[in-house]
C-alpha cells in the first residue's frame, strides 16, 4: 500500500511548526547556555580578581620590603638595635602588616618590632627559612592567610642579613567577595531582562512564521512549479523551451521573466564557451583540445575503410629570439601573420581537406586529407605540396614594426596507418619528424620513418651525457697555434672544445656542439670555456721572436651572444684570471651577428670598449656584405676554410680571398685564414699580406701542456 505524498502546502505547514519547535528549543538552549556562560564568568573573574588583587599585594609587599631593607641598612651595619626597632616598629604599624622581623646574616633574629624583642637571637626556624636566606633578590611566599615578603640587606657585596614582613589576608579576601557578590547581583538583573526579551522574541518569531507560511502558500505554489519546470529543462540543455507569461508586476514575476531571460543567456554563453574552449585566442585557429577531438574522431572513421590522412607538425625556426629581442607583444604579431601565411599556403592545395591548429607557443598542426570527391592526388603528395607551401611562404621576411623579420619553419610530416594507428603516436611521430628537419639545418620537411626514433634516442643520450660532463672532467680544450703570416712566428691559439665520452670515446665537436646549441647547454658550457681559457692563455710564455704574449681566440655562439650574459662573463674571465683584455679575441660567426645587426652592434661596441678583439668567423659564407661590415666593426675576420682548400686548383677563389684581403686591410681589420694545409696555400696567402694563418700545415691542435712546450 503506498503511503499518501504531502503537497507543497502541507509540507509548508510542517516546516513552520518545525521552524516553531526548534525556536523554542533553540531559546531553551540559548538561555541555559546564558546561564552556564554566566557561571564562567563569574568563576574566571573570581579567579583573575584574586590573582590580581594578590599580584597587587605581592609587588607592594616586595617594594615597602625593598624599602625597609634600604633603610636598615646603615642601622644594621653599625649594629644600631634603637634605629633598627623604630623602622620595624614603623612598618609594624601599617595596614595588613601582621609581622616583621630583621635578622642578621645566620638568620638570627634581631628585632621583631616589638618592645621587649622576645626572640631577639633565636635563629629562623620555619619551612621557609633556607629559602628565604639564599635569596639574592626580594622574596614572596603564600603561607595559608598570610604573605611573607622578604628581601636581604646589602652593603656593596657584603650580605648583613634581611628583614621579613607578613602581610594578613583577609582584608583582601573580603573586597574579593564583595566585589563577585555584586557581579552576580549584576548578572541576575540582566537575566531578568534577557529572559523577558527572548520570550517576546520568540512570540515575534512565532508570529512572522505563521505569517509567512500564508504568504508563502498563497503566492509561491504556482511560481515555483513553474520554475522549477523550467529548471529542470535548462539542466537537461534544454535552452530553447519557453516559459510562460508572467503579468505579476512583483518580485516573483520579475524573477520568472529573468529565469527566461537567464536561460537564453546561457544559451549564448554555451555558444561562446564552445568556441572559446576549441580555439585559440591569438589566431583565432582551432586549438589543441580541439584539434584532438577531431584527430581521433577522423581515425575512427577512418579505421578500416583504406583511407589515409597526413599530419604536418610545423615549428617556426628561432621564434624565442622574436621574444627575447623585441618582446612578447612583437611575437604575438609575428604569430598572427604567421598564422595568415599558413591560412594563405592552405587555401592553395587544392584537393584537400585541411585542419588548422596552434597547439602553442610557436607549433601549428594540420591534419590533412583527401577532400569528398578528390581524385588523382594521393595524401602523401597533398603532403609534399603543403609542406613546400609552408617552408616556402614562411621562410619569406615579415614587417614588423618598420623592420624585416627572417623566420623559418621545420615541419614533421606522420602518415595514418602508415606510420601511426592512435591519435598520441600519430602526434608522437609528426613531432618526432619535425625535430629532425629541425637537426637537417632548419626551415626544411621531413617525413618520419621508423629510422627516426633511433636517431633521436641517441641525440636525447648525447645531451643527457653532455649535462655535467665538464664537471666530471669528461671536456677539455685543446689549441690550434695561429701564426704571424709575414715570418712565421706563433702568436697565439684557438681553443677548441674535445669531448671524450667515458663509453664512446673522443665525440666529433660537429655533433655534440650541435646538440649543446639545441638543447641550450652551450650557454654554460660557453662561459666554463671562456673561463678555462683565459685561465690557461694567462700563464703562456712569450715565443721567440713574437714580441708581446700570444692571444686566445675563443669561439662564441650564437646563443650566447642573444643570452646578455656575454659582457658580464667576459669581465668576470678576465678577472678571475688576470689576463689582459687585448689577448683575449672572441670569434662570432658571421650569420649569427648579421641575423640581430642592432643587438650585435650594441653587444661589440661594449666589448671592444673592454680592450677585447672581435673577429668574424667564416667570412665568406654568409651574407659577407661590405654595408655589414661598416655597420657591425670588428678588429679581423676569418676567411672560411671552403676558400682556402681551393686556392691552388680554382681561380675564383684565390681572386675571391685577394678581394676580402685587400677589402678588409682598407678598413684597418686583421685578415686570418684557416685551413692551410699545404705550403702552397701558405705562400699565396703571404703574398697577399695576409696577416694571421692557422691549419694543419702549421699545426694540428694540442693539449694545453704541448702547446705550451711549442711556445717554449
Amino acid at each position: 500500500m503506498m503511503r499518501p505524498r504531502l503537497n507543497l502546502q502541507s509540507r509548508f505547514q510542517v516546516v513552520i511548526l518545525g521552524v516553531l519547535v526548534l525556536v523554542l528549543v533553540v531559546t531553551a538552549l540559548l538561555w541555559q547556555r546564558l546561564q552556564m556562560i554566566q557561571g564562567e564568568v563569574i568563576d574566571i573573574t573570581g579567579k583573575s580578581t584574586h590573582g590580581l588583587l594578590a599580584e597587587q599585594l605581592r609587588s607592594s609587599g616586595e617594594a615597602q620590603a625593598s624599602q625597609l631593607a634600604d633603610a636598615l641598612a646603615n642601622p644594621l651595619y653599625y649594629f644600631d638595635l634603637d634605629a633598627v626597632g623604630i623602622l620595624a616598629r614603623g612598618a609594624l604599624r601599617a595596614s595588613d602588616v601582621e609581622y616583621v622581623l630583621v635578622y642578621d646574616a645566620q638568620g638570627r633574629i634581631l628585632h621583631d618590632g616589638s618592645g621587649d624583642i622576645a626572640a631577639y637571637g633565636k635563629p629562623m626556624n620555619d619551612a621557609l627559612a633556607p629559602e628565604i636566606m639564599a635569596a639574592a633578590a626580594p622574596h614572596a611566599r603564600l603561607l595559608a592567610n598570610v604573605l611573607d615578603v622578604s628581601a636581604p640587606i646589602r652593603i656593596g657585596e657584603e650580605s648583613l642579613g634581611g628583614v621579613r614582613i607578613g602581610y594578613g589576608l583577609d582584608r583582601t579576601n573580603h573586597a574579593e567577595a564583595r566585589s563577585l557578590a555584586a557581579l552576580r547581583a549584576s548578572f541576575d538583573e540582566v537575566n531578568q531582562r534577557s529572559r523577558l526579551w527572548l520570550l517576546l522574541l520568540c512570540a515575534v518569531l512565532a508570529s512572522m512564521a505563521l505569517f509567512g507560511a500564508m504568504l508563502l502558500q498563497r503566492l509561491l505554489l504556482r511560481p515555483l512549479k513553474i520554475l522549477g519546470e523550467a529548471v529542470r529543462q535548462t539542466e537537461a540543455g534544454d535552452f530553447l523551451s519557453p516559459i510562460p507569461e508572467s503579468r505579476r508586476s512583483d518580485e516573483i514575476g520579475e524573477l520568472i521573466r529573468s529565469v527566461g531571460r537567464m536561460r537564453q543567456s546561457l544559451a549564448r554563453h554555451d555558444r561562446d564557451i564552445r568556441r572559446v574552449a576549441y580555439s585559440d585566442a591569438l589566431t583565432g585557429m582551432a586549438n589543441r583540445l580541439a584539434f584532438r577531438e577531431a584527430l581521433e574522431g577522423r581515425l575512427r572513421a577512418l579505421q578500416g575503410v583504406g583511407q589515409q590522412l597526413a599530419l604536418l607538425f610545423a615549428d617556426l625556426d628561432d621564434f624565442k629570439r622574436i621574444n627575447d629581442t623585441l618582446g612578447h607583444e612583437a611575437g604575438d604579431e609575428v604569430l598572427q601573420q604567421v598564422a595568415q601565411r599558413i591560412e594563405s599556403a592552405v587555401l592553395s592545395i587544392a584537393g584537400a581537406d585541411i585542419l588548422v591548429a596552434r597547439f602553442g607557443g610557436d607549433e601549428f598542426v594540420l591534419l590533412l586529407q583527401q577532400a569528398e570527391g578528390g581524385l588523382g592526388t594521393s595524401v602523401h603528395e597533398l603532403a609534399i605540396q603543403l609542406a613546400e607551401g609552408l617552408v616556402r611562404t614562411l621562410s619569406e621576411p615579415m614587417l614588423l614594426h618598420g623592420r624585416q623579420v627572417l623566420l623559418g619553419v621545420s615541419v614533421g610530416v606522420a602518415q595514418f596507418p602508415d606510420d601511426a594507428a592512435t591519435a598520441s603516436s600519430l602526434l608522437k611521430n609528426g613531432d618526432i619528424a619535425m625535430y629532425q628537419a629541425k637537426m637537417a639545418g632548419k626551415n626544411c620537411y621531413r617525413f618520419y620513418s621508423r629510422t627516426m626514433d633511433q636517431a633521436i634516442e641517441r641525440r636525447m643520450r648525447m645531451e643527457h651525457d653532455l649535462r655535467g660532463a665538464w664537471e666530471r672532467g669528461e671536456l677539455s680544450l685543446a689549441y690550434q697555434p695561429i701564426y704571424r703570416t709575414r715570418d712565421r712566428v706563433l702568436v697565439g691559439a684557438e681553443s677548441l672544445l674535445r669531448w671524450h665520452h667515458p663509453v664512446d670515446g673522443a665525440i666529433a665537436p660537429s655533433l655534440f656542439i650541435d646538440v649543446a646549441e639545441q638543447c641550450g647547454l652551450i650557454e654554460q658550457i660557453g662561459a666554463q670555456v671562456l673561463l678555462h681559457a683565459c685561465l690557461e692563455a694567462s700563464s703562456w710564455p712569450v715565443p721567440e721572436g713574437a714580441g708581446e704574449p700570444p692571444f686566445i681566440s675563443v669561439n662564441v655562439s650564437a646563443r650566447q651572444l642573444r643570452s646578455g650574459d656575454l659582457i658580464q662573463q667576459v669581465v668576470d674571465a678576465l678577472e678571475q684570471s688576470g689576463l689582459a683584455a687585448e689577448r683575449l679575441h672572441l670569434e662570432l660567426t658571421e650569420t649569427a651577428v648579421i641575423s640581430d645587426e642592432l643587438h650585435a652592434t650594441e653587444l661589440l661596441g661594449r666589448l671592444r670598449q673592454l680592450g677585447v678583439r672581435v673577429w668574424l668567423d667564416d667570412f665568406g659564407t654568409g651574407f659577407s656584405s661590405l654595408s655589414h661590415l661598416r655597420r657591425v666593426q670588428v678588429d679581423g675576420l676569418k676567411i672560411d676554410r671552403s676558400f682556402i682548400s681551393d686556392l691552388l686548383r680554382d681561380p675564383d677563389d684565390l681572386v675571391l680571398t685577394s678581394a676580402i684581403i685587400a677589402m678588409a686591410h682598407s678598413m684597418g681589420v686583421t685578415v686570418v685564414a684557416e685551413g692551410v694545409e699545404r705550403e702552397g696555400q701558405y705562400e699565396l696567402l703571404r703574398e697577399r699580406d695576409c696577416d694571421l694563418v692557422q691549419g694543419y700545415w702549421l699545426g694540428h691542435p694540442l693539449e694545453p701542456q704541448q702547446f705550451v712546450d711549442l711556445l717554449r
